[in-house]
């Protein structure tokens, strides 16, 4: 099995007990609305996602199972966007996550993030492979499926709308607007996503960026100025994790480009 990078910042202030964690847990999950873990073993795995353990998470919270699925599907997918380099073994993790989450889907049908995984997982997967052979193979439906169905479980899921709002721009960037709802895009819809999940969220570094990729997709010039503010809100953003970090880290290289 291929050796995982190590997270590349200083994780010293990313280190929490299960006392501390519980105090940020709010703070942490602004975006996602994943719920306080009452087992002990998936608060550890938490634990070590936030510090940047990414493999250590996966491993912890596949062993944990249940709710620690939901963790191992995080740290994996944050580990596969910011930190592996190989592109097939990039899209192999991201579909790692798809499967998994699929199966937590049936067994906990009312876990909001088991259908979230699925849609930004299969999101990212999309837009490794290029969006229109994605479209073609008929995986934007599954992404947007995947999505809506987290927000009828969680309507305050940043996040997700900000997932959901990419798809929309996503496709109209490939197709145009006007034949984006041939294949569920929407100009409208995706900006209403990407205006919530800003209002929900508006210091998530990575509500900021999706935001700041997504809305000149659909609109075009008049979003230029404000997608350069919101990447210049992300890069001063004061991360509260690891994941965070990176997140803040990628705003900070898109505007020295």
């Amino acid at each position: 099995m291929a050796k995982w990078r190590a997270f590349p910042g200083d994780d010293r202030a990313f280190h929490h007990d299960r006392s501390s964690l519980k105090k940020a847990w709010k703070g942490l999950h602004r975006a996602d609305a994943e719920p306080w873990p009452a087992e002990a073993a998936v608060q550890e795995a938490w634990t070590l996602f936030h510090a940047g353990a990414f493999k250590a998470a996966v491993d912890a919270g596949l062993k944990a199972g249940g709710a620690g699925v939901t963790c191992a599907n995080k740290a994996q997918t944050i580990y596969a966007t910011y930190l592996e380099a190989d592109e097939k073994r990039r899209r192999l993790l991201l579909l790692e996550v798809v499967e998994r989450a699929q199966a937590q889907q049936a067994e906990q049908p009312k876990n909001a993030n088991a259908y979230y995984w699925v849609g930004h997982a299969l999101g990212r997967y999309s837009q490794d492979i290029s969006i229109g052979r994605a479209l073609a193979e008929g995986l934007g439906g599954r992404v947007k499926g995947a999505l809506v169905a987290t927000l009828e479980l969680a309507p305050k899921h940043a996040d997700a709308l900000a997932a959901l709002g990419a798809f929309h721009a996503e496709v109209i960037a490939k197709v145009g607007r006007l034949l984006a709802w041939t294949q569920g895009g929407d100009a409208r819809a995706g900006v209403e996503c990407f205006e919530q999940a800003l209002a929900l969220a508006p210091n998530s570094p990575t509500v900021l960026v999706e935001c700041a990729r997504g809305l000149p997709m659909i609109e075009g010039g008049k979003r230029q100025a404000q997608a350069a503010q919101l990447h210049a809100a992300a890069a001063a953003v004061v991360p509260q994790d690891a994941a965070e970090w990176l997140a803040v880290e990628r705003a900070r290289a898109e505007r020295a480009r």
